[in-house]
């Protein structure tokens, strides 16, 4: 009995999220997430796990370039995603995360690894056919300053029954202490089905950027 109402109750999950953005940083409680951020200066994966239907441990490694291509970072790091607040509105739904994380980071520019911490805040809002939303990381070492802010906001071109796949059109605005004094935007088609998403876009650079995400 309990094992169908919990089916029950996950059917029912995916379905009020059939057709949103999903923009979630972690998955349904027991659920694996992994995701990717993949472009010239910044290539990210990570993975998590949902104990709950509101936190999740994970890991993931960052590799970080500057503009001029001159200096680099590598941060490989163990993450908490907390879900701190959620409004299920009457066709929206909004929520503020805590994703946080506790690692190392290297440079091509100072020897060994220094300790680095990485809280932030991710506050979104979403319904069927409109999502936005803003991020900030504080990434910090001794000696060490790249603070990541983003602010997304898109819309879908159509609503689509839940086993169908729907694209959104998407643009990000990113900008990073540190290494890049230049405010990145990337305008991006997403794709999004039941349980994953695949990104693709050009930012004002002309760099291609392909971001995924997977829950199993």
């Amino acid at each position: 009995m309990k094992r169908t109402a919990l089916a029950v109750g996950l059917a029912l999950l995916l379905a009020g999220l059939a057709g949103t953005a999903q923009a979630a940083p972690m998955g349904f409680k027991d659920s694996w997430m992994t995701m990717g951020d993949l472009s010239p200066n910044w290539q990210e994966v990570l993975v998590n796990y949902a104990l709950t239907p509101r936190d999740a441990i994970g890991a993931s490694a960052l590799k970080m370039r500057s503009d001029d291509e001159t200096l680099t970072r590598d941060v490989a790091e163990v993450t908490y995603t907390h879900l701190v607040k959620r409004w299920n509105l009457p066709e929206a739904q909004a929520n503020i995360w805590f994703i946080g994380g506790v690692g190392s980071v290297t440079g091509n520019d100072f020897a060994g690894a220094k300790t680095l911490a990485a809280p932030g805040i991710q506050v979104d809002y979403e319904t069927t056919r409109v999502y936005a939303s803003l991020y900030g990381r504080l990434y910090r070492a001794e000696g060490l300053n790249h603070d990541f802010a983003a602010a997304r906001l898109g819309f879908s071109f159509y609503e689509v029954d839940y086993d169908e796949t729907q694209p959104w059109f998407i643009v990000e605005v990113r900008r990073m202490k540190g290494l890049s004094d230049k405010t990145e935007v990337t305008p991006m088609l997403r794709l999004i089905h039941n349980r994953y998403f695949v990104e693709l876009g050009v930012n004002n650079a002309q760099q291609a950027r392909a971001n995924f995400m997977y829950i199993f």
